[in-house]
């Protein structure tokens, strides 16, 4: 299982819209919330492999018409 944090920036005043729309398309993700600070979204998903989290990323989140940029980290260990 891999692990990936994804930090959005989105359109002023659409970071809770951004959260409700990722949330209802992607079932892998774990978590998502707005927050302040440089980024206006983070959203943890667990995909089985890299091509998985490829596709949501680019054929999802990376479509969302209120998301501006993201930067995605990858966790360093196999999750169980």
């Amino acid at each position: 299982m891999l692990r990936a944090y994804i930090f959005v920036e989105t359109k002023p005043g659409t970071s809770l819209e951004v959260v409700k729309r990722i949330k209802s398309k992607v079932r892998e993700v774990v978590q998502a919330d707005a927050i302040y600070g440089r980024f206006d979204v983070i959203i943890m998903l667990e995909t089985p492999d890299f091509e998985t989290l490829h596709n949501i990323l680019y054929n999802v989140i990376e479509k969302d018409p209120d998301i501006v940029h993201t930067e995605t980290s990858l966790v360093l260990r196999e999750i169980e």
